[in-house]
């Protein structure tokens, strides 16, 4: 299974989290204790600094191991990003504890190297017990480093840290062992002294590793972003469709999951659902970047700069969740006079609607200062089922309807004619065939004249409503 297939599965991701801290506790323990023993029979300044070494990770390695159990808690109502600030937590104490190991092994070897000097016996048992140790952190630090990586963990990834940088200084500490045994052996001075110098080595190692481990953990708890990350998820998400900009990137992390909250901006003029659509690109567009982040897009309308004074008046209504339509704008003498319909629930009475229509009308005037006058006029939106009491046939009606197609040449056919009773009054909706190309505009024109005219020759219709349709599509 991958990585990000096991990441689905919460259940395998804890097991295999919790058997290899468990693992590497269990060594570290053998470990210390045999570099312990072996450290206080040869007097090994470079060997009791291992020790120290190994049993600072073994307190990691049971912070860690405690971390994991804790770190993959699912959120609650008092922890509502989780429980994995937990490791990042316990990598910032493996770091505490490996600056403690740094000072007393400096304190150490500079008390023997100047204050007081200390015999070391040299053995193959310590080499020995040295050589093992490598081999078992070899092991533990590639099964640290394995499930890390599949599970994006920051204390087990500092534990790998630490174990794979135990087998560079305990080489470090069998090459002083072993110029120890040379300078003993050829009388040669300066080499009775490589044991502290071995041990000042390895903490240059632990302050290195200390340093690198530091850096990333504070980075963890500050909620400090990922370098490079923000510019990419910017560069990535201002290329979604309909987004104007973004104006807003916070990204944070807890454990091995990461959080990312984003303000884009939209056309004001943007529905509810199309924003909504556009939010589930940009988490889309977030996740590719940064996988099984939990992502919070915040919309925030805005005006186009290519919007024109349709636009700017719809905007306005817009933010009201007004509905207006058949805008017309008319220049008359370097005035512009404003008509629109506007569309309030039909159980409003007269005066409420007039009133959120003033309140309208002032707003749009404020917005488009250029605009003159404004009428508006006010229709009923439908707010219940009307009870429709039969579908009827009326031959004779139809007939008149269709002569007067015939008045338009732009309808090239009339069909589907259907009557209904509703409530006493007589509805009649037909399909008209019309040129394809013919433009939407005059499409809407053909569609009204024909309306007046069917009233006019039809008094007793109620209500028109005419579909249009195009040339091919009614061939087919």
């Amino acid at each position: 299974m991958s990585g990000s297939q096991a990441l689905f599965n919460p259940a395998i991701m804890r097991a295999e989290k919790r058997s290899v801290a468990g693992n590497s506790v269990l060594a570290a323990i053998a470990i210390t204790a045999l570099k312990i023993v072996v450290g206080v029979t040869t007097g090994s300044l470079g060997i009791l600094s291992e020790a120290a070494h190994s049993g600072l990770d073994l307190v990691a390695a049971t912070v860690t191991y405690f971390s994991v159990r804790v770190s993959d808690k699912p959120a609650d109502a008092d922890h509502q990003y989780g429980h994995g600030k937990v490791e990042n937590f316990s990598a910032f104490i493996e770091t505490g504890l490996l600056l403690l190991t740094c000072v007393w092994i400096i304190y150490e070897a500079f008390r023997r190297l100047f204050l007081h000097h200390v015999e070391i016996e040299p053995s193959l048992i310590a080499i020995g017990v040295l050589v093992l140790s490598m081999g078992v952190d070899y092991w533990r630090s590639r099964a640290l480093g394995r499930i890390a990586v599949k599970y994006d963990s920051q204390a087990l990834e500092a534990d790998a840290l630490h174990f794979s940088t135990d087998i560079w200084s305990s080489g470090v500490v069998i090459i002083g062992l072993i110029l120890v045994w040379l300078g003993r052996k050829y009388q040669l001075q300066w080499l009775k002294e490589a044991d502290p110098m071995a041990a000042l080595i390895v903490a240059g190692i632990v302050v290195h590793v200390s340093s690198r481990l530091g850096r990333r953990t504070i980075d963890a708890l500050l909620d400090a972003a990922p370098t490079g990350v923000r510019g990419e998820i910017i560069n990535s998400v201002a290329r979604v469709e309909g987004v104007l900009g973004v104006e807003r990137v916070r990204i944070r992390r807890a454990g091995n999951r990461y959080f990312a909250d984003l303000s884009v901006s939209l056309a004001r003029n943007a529905t509810l659902q199309s924003s909504d659509l556009v939010a589930d690109v940009v988490s889309a567009r977030v996740q590719q970047i940064l996988p099984e982040a939990d992502v919070v897009v915040h919309s925030i309308p805005r005006a186009k700069k290519s919007e024109n004074i349709f636009d700017r008046i719809r905007g306005v209504a817009t933010r009201h969740n007004f509905y207006v339509h058949d805008v017309s704008v008319q220049d008359l003498n370097g005035s512009l006079h404003v008509e629109q319909h506007l569309e309030l629930d039909e159980r409003l009475p007269l005066k409420a609607a007039h009133d959120q229509v003033t309140l309208l009308e002032a707003e749009i005037r404020a917005e488009v200062p250029e605009i003159s006058s404004i009428l508006t006029h006010i229709e009923s939106e439908p707010a219940t089922i009307e009870t429709g009491e039969q579908i009827v046939r009326e031959p004779e009606i139809e007939q008149r309807l269709k002569t007067v197609v015939a008045e338009f040449p732009e309808v090239l056919d009339a069909h589907e004619f259907q009557f209904k009773l509703v409530r006493g009054r007589l509805y009649v909706s037909c399909h008209c065939t019309l040129p394809d190309d013919l433009p939407l505009s005059a499409v809407h024109d053909v569609q009204t004249a024909l309306e007046i005219r069917f009233k006019q020759d039809a008094p007793e219709l109620f209500r028109v409503l005419i579909h249009p349709e195009p040339m091919t599509d009614n061939r087919r």
